[in-house]
């Protein structure tokens, strides 16, 4: 089985990096699980709905914006609870969150699975790969994307006024297209950014309660990234098909 370093031919410095670098995987892992675990419970939800025509038209009708304002309001209010209330709540928050991009999620894999049901496997695939390479860089590059913060946060206001607009008032496929893939390209640099800043939020000094919000909170981040490349991805390959 493999081991760690040898901490007796180490100095001091070398066996704390060593003892940050274990602790830093270990913290990283627990995100990814989290996340993993948090997309799993979406798809299962979104499958059961998808196989109940009743709670697809239900959805699909008003409450469509009972759940849409629910995870807006998730995704503002969820991650101050996160980080200053018990790991219960921060647990609760993610698992509603989840929960409801799951219902929301239901009517979608009905229509898509009735044009073709593989075109959602292969969204997936192309999620899954764009996420991880992604991730990836923001974990291993030594350049600080923290400056980029601000420039997200205007970009993401921007892409929701856009989608608004075309909706309601452009309704134009060629718009959405050109939206689709300009929200993937925005939230595949998110991602790199966002694992980054969830890197940086460990602390070798962290315990227990606190570590466990910290894996909670960036577990919530890069999950609400991975669902909103799958929709988009999604979105391209039904619109190249049509």
């Amino acid at each position: 089985m493999a081991q760690g370093p040898d901490r007796r031919y180490m100095t001091g410095a070398q066996a704390e990096a060593a003892g940050v670098d274990v602790g830093l995987r270990s913290y990283m892992l627990r995100v990814y699980n989290y996340m993993s675990l948090g997309i799993a419970f979406t798809g299962a939800i979104a499958m059961i709905v998808a196989m109940n025509p009743a709670a697809v038209q239900a959805i699909s009708g008003g409450l469509f914006w009972v759940f849409f304002l629910g995870v807006l309001g998730m995704g503002f209010f969820a991650p101050r609870l996160m980080m200053t209330k018990s790991v219960g709540v921060a647990q609760g928050c993610f698992w509603a969150y989840a929960g409801m991009w799951g219902a929301l999620l239901g009517p979608m894999f009905f229509a898509y699975a009735q044009m073709d049901p593989m075109i959602l496997v292969r969204a997936f695939l192309i999620t899954a790969a764009t996420f991880a390479g992604t991730s990836l860089a923001g974990y291993t590059t030594k350049k600080d994307l923290s400056g980029l913060g601000t420039f997200f946060m205007m970009a993401t206001i921007g892409v929701l006024i856009a989608m608004l607009v075309n909706v309601f008032l452009i309704q134009s496929t060629g718009f959405e297209l050109v939206l689709s893939i300009g929200v993937v390209l925005l939230f595949s640099a998110m991602t790199a950014y966002e694992t980054q800043m969830i890197k940086s939020m460990y602390s070798q000094g962290d315990m227990g309660e606190v570590q466990s919000k910290k894996a909670i909170f960036g577990a919530f981040m890069l999950y609400g990234s991975f669902i909103t490349l799958f929709i988009w991805i999604l979105n391209i390959l039904g619109i190249m098909r049509e």
